[in-house]
Order: C-alpha cells, then structure tokens, then sequence
C-alpha cells in the first residue's frame, strides 16, 4: 500500500472513529476487511492519532482562531488530528509532505474550502 492510499484509508478510519464506539481494532478491519493484511504505516497512523487524540486536541485549540475544535467539519478535524500526528511524532516524514498529503485529503473528503481552512492551520507548526 503507498502511503498516500494508507493516508486516505487512515482519514476514513479515524472518521468512523470519530462518530461511533467502535475501537480501532474493529475500525480498522470494518475499512480494511477481517483478512486483508494491513500496512504498518496505515496502523502507526490510527492508532497513533487516536491514542494521542487529547495531545492533539489541545495542540491544535492552541492554532484555531475564532474556531472551537469541537465545532469544527469532522473532515477538517479528522485530517487536521492525523496530520498533527504525523508532524509530531513521525518526524521522519518531511512536514512539506505531511502538509501536501493533508491538503490532498481535504480536497478529497471536503469541500472546496476545506483545503485552505487546513493548510492555514498546519502552517502554523511549520512556521
């Protein structure tokens, strides 16, 4: 699987998440199937964005201006949360490419604000 795919399957992952009772294990294989192998990159991402969800949740009310997290489209909150992840705690992946990847996602899984919204929020941890 290439990380951009393992990136797309991880938002999905963590938007059911976001939404349900479900724990990763059982998001994870409703996404990828009981007997499908997985990607390690694609699990180091849902499970680490969801177990440092609180980290995350409180490093990114620290960027928002005139926005509450909670309030937020879970699209954006979804990617924004997997994207701080990456920048935090995989700092082996450039934050130039986190940020395009976020941005892609976005556009992908939003709407045509959704992109702009994003990347004006990330730059703030690459500033």
């Amino acid at each position: 699987m290439k990380r951009h795919e393992a990136r797309e399957k991880a938002m999905q992952t963590l938007f059911q998440l976001d939404s349900t009772e479900m724990t990763p294990e059982e998001a994870m294989e409703h996404i990828t199937g009981e007997d499908e192998a997985r990607d390690k990159f694609y699990e180091t991402l849902v499970n680490g964005t969801y177990g440092k969800r609180e980290e995350i949740d409180e490093s990114l009310k620290s960027k928002l201006e005139n926005w509450k997290l909670e309030r937020l489209p879970k699209v954006e909150r979804t990617v924004l949360r997997m994207a701080v992840y990456e920048l935090l705690h995989m700092k082996e992946t450039p934050s130039k490419v986190v940020l395009n990847e976020a941005i892609e996602l976005s556009k992908t899984f939003g709407d045509e604000k959704s992109s702009r919204f994003v990347n004006g929020v990330l730059s703030k941890y690459t500033d």
